[in-house]
């Protein structure tokens, strides 16, 4: 019969490393998790809240060039006509909660037979309107709908770098843990019409409790009581 030998040694330290390897993953898997998630501290200030259900959603527009700044420090999207706002997403409760960021909407009132909802714009998109803008529009009504970003030339460095510095600082986190908290910006395309604001509210339909499987009440966000910051 044939004899075969093992060599123990070898063996084991393939076994340490798959498991340290195992380990590491992990605690890095951990770590982005958290990093998504911010812990509940202070109270959130902004009058533009709604809050039911364990969740707080709390909407800030910045409405002045210089809010911009330290996010965009070359190119502003302010001064292409493009809004941004800073969403707070505060979870009370105890259990996951999912929410549909690609179907907030922001409302605006025209008049009582006129509204129209606006997307917000991905970063591709604005990167495509600050860096590569089309003529605006001079018409009130309605507001053009961005079209999807088509992927064609002039997206050079310059654009890539725009682009990541559009999706860092965007609201993209989809899932808001127990007792935490998510923060980022939305952006929508105003063409310059920032006074439309004065009849906006933020439309967030899609939110769902994960652990019971069950959809929670739409936010509605009255943002003309923003003021102007």
């Amino acid at each position: 019969m044939q004899k075969v030998y093992y060599n123990r040694t070898k063996t084991a330290r393939r076994r340490t490393r798959l498991v340290s390897l195992a380990v590491v993953s992990v605690a890095v898997a951990g770590a982005l998790a958290r990093a998504q998630q911010q812990p509940l501290s202070k109270p959130i200030t902004t009058s533009s809240l709604d809050s039911h259900q364990g969740l707080t959603i709390a909407a800030d527009p910045w409405l002045s060039a210089e809010r911009y700044k330290q996010a965009f420090a070359k190119k502003s999207p302010y001064n292409s006509g493009i809004l941004a706002v800073m969403m707070t997403i505060r979870n009370d409760s105890g259990e996951s909660v999912k929410v549909g960021i690609e179907r907030i909407r922001l409302d605006i009132t025209f008049d009582e037979n006129n509204r129209q909802q606006i997307p917000p714009l991905s970063s591709e998109q604005l990167a495509d309107a600050v860096l590569h803008p089309h003529p605006k529009t001079t018409s009130r009504f309605p507001v053009p709908i961005p079209v999807p970003s088509s992927g064609g030339g002039g997206r050079d460095k310059n654009w890539q770098q725009y682009q990541k510095l559009a999706e860092d600082a965007a609201l993209h986190a989809g899932v808001v843990a127990p007792h935490s908290a998510v923060q980022g910006l939305l952006y929508f395309d105003l063409q310059g019409q920032f006074d439309l604001l004065g009849s906006a509210r933020l439309y967030i339909p899609d939110l769902l409790a994960l652990e019971k499987n069950q959809a929670l009440m739409y936010f509605d966000i009255d943002l003309s009581r923003s003021g102007s910051h």
